[in-house]
């Protein structure tokens, strides 16, 4: 796996301003890469989500932007991390229908529905940082696998 150069950027999230420019960052680097608008869409969604998590419930923090390429395929890791007061029940909060409000309403659950590949650790009283990977069109197949 390679990254591509000039896409890859550490941005501050520690205010309302801060989750426009990531999300501006995160659009324009995905259609760099190939990919198209629903999937921009459903990425930025999901950072969107993401990033106002970290402001408003670990207190700020940064996303990673990191952009992959394996072969023909193009792809993006996001990393959030914050290390505000951690997700004491992370099943709790990744099941369906939970939110703690003020986002778009579809938690992480929802976001993580919106990607390829998801993670996430979190300590209660060390921080949170989630992990997520989406693919240009589909994601490649494992070494194994071809």
């Amino acid at each position: 796996m390679e990254t591509a150069a000039g896409i890859e950027a550490r941005l501050p999230i520690r205010s309302d301003m801060d989750l426009v420019w990531v999300r501006q960052h995160i659009r324009q680097a995905a259609a760099q890469l190939g990919f198209g608008l629903v999937e921009q869409t459903k990425l930025v969604t999901a950072a969107s989500e993401l990033a106002r998590n970290t402001l408003v419930h670990g207190g700020g923090g940064e996303v990673h932007t990191l952009p992959l390429v394996s072969g023909r395929a193009r792809g993006m890791r996001l990393t959030f991390t914050d290390q505000g007061p951690g997700i004491p029940d992370l099943e709790r909060a990744l099941s369906d229908g939970y939110t703690s409000g003020g986002g778009l309403g579809m938690g992480l659950g929802g976001a993580r529905r919106l990607v390829h590949e998801f993670a996430i650790d979190s300590t209660p009283g060390a921080g949170t940082t989630v992990t997520v990977t989406s693919w240009a069109a589909r994601p490649p197949l494992p070494r194994e696998e071809i």
